[in-house]
């Protein structure tokens, strides 16, 4: 990773992460270690959280695509040493609250993905990006006649 060219951001545009993408790594508790060291980061460094938590889903059967993923976010990492959480002691007291959702974003499973993000100031103070648990299919509803 020393000789790594730094990533400009965590992700790929576009990855969408799947469980049977490559091959199983013949070592899966470097994986699982790798991305649990990337959840402890996350605290101070949210802008890799969402990354994070695509990782995650894939603790238990990791394959190389999502290794690749995640030496991606250490590449990202890597290239942006001084991002992290900043509180300014000069900025304006505002309170901004920002969401985001990916209806059906998961492959596997379909579900949806929101997230979001609070800032006090220009300090971000809370963020969290989650699966939804139920995945709504409009298709399947019945439909009702007023």
């Amino acid at each position: 990773m020393l000789a790594a060219k730094p990533a400009p951001i965590p992700l790929l545009p576009g990855l969408k992460l799947v469980l049977d993408d490559g091959s199983l790594l013949p070592h899966p508790g470097t994986y699982r270690r790798l991305v649990s060291r990337l959840l402890y980061l996350g605290f101070t460094r949210p802008n890799i959280s969402f990354s994070v938590q695509q990782l995650s889903q894939f603790l238990q059967a990791p394959r190389t695509s999502h290794w690749d993923a995640a030496l991606h976010v250490l590449r990202y990492l890597k290239g942006t040493p001084s991002t992290g959480l900043f509180f300014s002691s000069t900025s304006p007291i505002h309170l901004n609250a920002y969401s985001d959702a990916s209806w059906a974003f998961c492959s596997d499973s379909l579900r949806s993905i929101t997230s979001y993000c609070v800032f006090l100031g220009s300090s971000l103070i809370s963020w969290k990006t989650k699966n939804m648990p139920l995945s709504l299919d409009l298709r399947r509803r019945p439909n009702t006649a007023a």
